[in-house]
């Protein structure tokens, strides 16, 4: 694993990269609140399956390792800016050699937002991927919960809204909602990496930011955007990206492939590494048919 520091719209973006430093890139995009911690997995697992290839994780503006974009807010358009010009930064721009876009939960929103600004990989692939509205699903009761949670910390001051965004009792109850193994071990390694990296945010107006961006939008609003080959990963027990809407989703993207790994919801991430790295390595080892090769895109946004 190398470190890297790439200069992306006036700030330092950190990244972590696995595998051939000379190979293809596989960009990985992580979840809200998460870091790069959250890929590193799957990110390791995809090189190991994959000679030839350096998967590239980087922590997004704000998160992490990675400061905030100075003057601006961080709605999912600056998100989308700031993806594709991290991919520019690290040479796989328009006119370098294929690379792969892969984005988890709030990722797949920075993904499809970059890709109908512009950015055109040779693959996309989108894993537990946001496909219905916040207040829709199995969860919406959940998640008015926690607009009412982000909207009380809108309200405080700095040193109170983060510990109340922190609290660990919050944090625990998050991770117990989306975790769905039962297997106790890995169980309490997920809740530990929760505890570890879910606050890692540089600040409240930063995370606020994410927060209502990540509730506002849908990958699906941006569907027709992905005309490159594109894989879906959907968790059969999802409750925040719940299975028909990303069957819907899957409708929406023209040749799209789909896979549902089973007994797992919106941690694909944490607690099937290996079938997520298997799926990811497969898809790109597979032959790009002529019709869905991909070509420069014009800004639609």
């Amino acid at each position: 694993m190398d470190e890297l520091l790439v200069e992306t719209l006036g700030t330092s973006t950190r990244a972590w990269q696995y595998g051939d430093a000379d190979g293809a890139p596989l960009v990985l995009v992580h979840g809200f609140r998460g870091d790069h911690h959250g890929l590193a997995g799957i990110a390791r697992a995809a090189a190991e399956r994959l000679p030839g290839v350096r998967a590239i994780v980087p922590d997004l503006p704000g998160f992490g390792a990675t400061p905030p974009v100075p003057g601006r807010e961080h709605d999912l358009d600056l998100y989308g800016e700031w993806l594709r010009a991290l991919v520019a930064g690290l040479g796989a721009g328009p006119g370098a050699s294929g690379h792969a876009i892969l984005g988890h939960s709030f990722g797949s929103l920075v993904v499809a937002n970059a890709v109908a600004g512009g950015l055109a990989p040779s693959r996309a692939i989108l894993v537990n991927p946001i496909s219905s509205p916040a207040l829709e699903g199995p969860q919406a009761v959940l998640t008015r919960l926690a607009i009412g949670y982000y909207r009380a910390a809108d309200v405080l001051p700095e040193r109170p809204a983060r510990a109340l965004l922190g609290h660990p009792a919050i944090v625990r109850t998050m991770s117990e909602v989306m975790a769905k193994t039962g297997d106790r071990e890995l169980r309490r390694w997920i809740h530990g990496q929760h505890r570890d990296h879910f606050s890692d945010f540089s600040d409240t107006s930063t995370l606020l930011g994410a927060f209502r961006a990540s509730v506002s939008h849908t990958v699906t609003e941006y569907a027709e955007a992905f005309d490159m080959p594109t894989l879906i990963i959907a968790g059969e027990r999802d409750d925040i990206a719940p299975l028909p809407a990303q069957l819907a989703l899957h409708r929406r993207v023209p040749g799209s492939r789909f896979r549902v790994l089973p007994g797992v919801g919106h941690l694909v991430h944490y607690e099937t590494v290996g079938d997520a790295a298997d799926e990811i390595a497969a898809f790109l080892r597979a032959a790009v048919p002529a019709e869905k090769a991909p070509k420069e895109r014009a800004l639609t946004r």
